[in-house]
Formats: C-alpha cells, structure tokens, sequence
C-alpha cells in the first residue's frame, strides 16, 4: 500500500501545460517537470496514437525530471493529449524484482515561438 501511494505522488506539473511554466527561463525555453519520483525508474512518453515520443531512464536522487517537450529527436512536440508512464522497479521481500507502473495523461496547449521578443 505504501508503494501505491508513492505511484499516486507522480504527477507532471504543469497539467494542463498553456504555453508556458513556471520552470522556463526564457520564451524559447520550454518545460514541464515529472515529479515526486522514485531514485530509479523509467518514463516513456507516447502521443495519443501509442508513438513514442521521448523515453527518460532516471537513476538518480533527484525527485524530479525535466521534458522539454521535445521528442527523441529534439523537435518540439504537437499540442495535444499524451501520456505519460513511469515504471518503476521494486525489489520483494525474497528478491524477485518486480515493476510497477503509474500513467499520466497530460495536455499540452503550445504556444508559437515569438522570434520577435527575446
């Protein structure tokens, strides 16, 4: 039960996303935060059609991660509905390893880079 709690934590900030984040620091920077994870896990984020769009492995104290709402290839995302999964290794009790999932759906509304007002 306390490992479910620590799933339902996970959560990706902002959601809705309306062009732009507290995160960001400046209008060509783009970004949403995934957090309250666990040290090691695996997000993988898919757009409505089930295409992978951006795969983060994270094995490290840090409680959060940071998307730049950029696909694998660096370019900037479609707005619209995604999901988000994280899975999430956990060692038993008699040390078979099991994973656990938790999957987010997040909205992205994106604004036009304004080229004009750096």
């Amino acid at each position: 039960a306390e490992l479910e709690s620590v799933l339902d934590n996970i959560n990706v900030v902002p959601n809705p996303y309306y062009g732009y984040s507290q995160y960001e620091s400046s209008k060509l920077d783009n970004t949403v935060k995934i957090t309250n994870l666990p040290e090691r896990c695996e997000v993988t984020i898919f757009n409505m059609q089930g295409a992978l769009i951006r795969n983060f492995v994270k094995d490290d104290p840090m409680t959060s991660l940071d998307w730049d709402l950029k696909n694998h290839v660096g370019v900037p995302i479609a707005g619209g509905l995604y999901i988000i999964h994280v899975k999430v290794p956990v060692t038993q009790t008699d040390g078979t390893v099991v994973e656990m999932e938790r999957i987010i759906k997040w909205y992205g509304a994106l604004r036009q880079p304004d080229l004009d007002n750096l």
